[in-house]
């Protein structure tokens, strides 16, 4: 009989522990999960990047930043027409392992010209460089980085020339462009920026951009 009541009638136990299963919710994967890690920039052991088309979803992230301001805010005057008119300080993290060159595009798409106004032009930087200091000189070649060239700027001048906007135009937004190639290409200094864009044309594996701004 006591068996029969068991397997029989079940008893008041059993059915609150099926109630209570029924009722638990679906476990949901992404809960509590780490981030992803494709957003970190992997070991040189682990890379297989060199295959990898620009926009991948699973290219590594590529940071670019400066101490002298944060994305989004303001540009010291230290740094434009108004101040000393000094190239930033910038840094950025490993490009891809193919990489076999930088350049750097700053320009000012806010600027009351037809195409936006160009303040810096630099290219032939070596892979390996990770870091640009504050006032990089304005020739034409630079020693650092090694082999480095620089392009004419919209004032027809090489190298960097600060924001200096109209007074009273409002906000530009200066973008920092910086570009990894899979490519040295070698190229000759006093290029404009339509000669660089083009001579990089189909090299470009992946870009990174960092935005400072400025108003008189």
């Amino acid at each position: 009989m006591a068996g029969t009541r068991v397997f029989g009638i079940p008893s008041r136990l059993g059915i609150l522990l099926m109630l209570a299963c029924q009722r638990q919710p679906e476990a949901r994967p992404d809960a509590g999960s780490p981030p992803s890690p494709t957003r970190h920039i992997p070991t040189d052991a682990s890379r297989a990047d060199s295959s990898l088309e620009p926009g991948d979803s699973s290219m590594p992230t590529w940071t670019l930043h400066s101490t002298a301001f944060d994305a989004g805010r303001a540009i010291p005057k230290r740094h434009t027409g108004d101040g000393q008119d000094l190239s930033p300080p910038l840094g950025w993290s490993d490009p891809p392992s193919a990489t076999r060159a930088l350049a750097l595009v700053v320009d000012d798409p806010d600027a009351p010209t037809p195409e936006p106004w160009v303040h810096w032009l630099l290219y032939n930087v070596p892979p390996s460089v990770k870091s640009l200091p504050e006032g990089v000189p304005t020739t034409r070649t630079l020693t650092q980085p090694p082999g480095a060239a620089q392009g004419l700027n919209s004032w027809q001048k090489p190298g960097y020339r600060g924001p200096a906007p109209p007074p009273g135009h409002g906000t530009h937004h200066y973008h920092f462009k910086l570009y990894a190639l899979d490519t040295a290409l070698g190229l000759n200094a006093g290029l404009d920026k339509h000669a660089l864009l083009d001579a990089m044309q189909g090299h470009i594996l992946v870009e990174t951009e960092l935005i400072g701004t400025y108003e008189r």
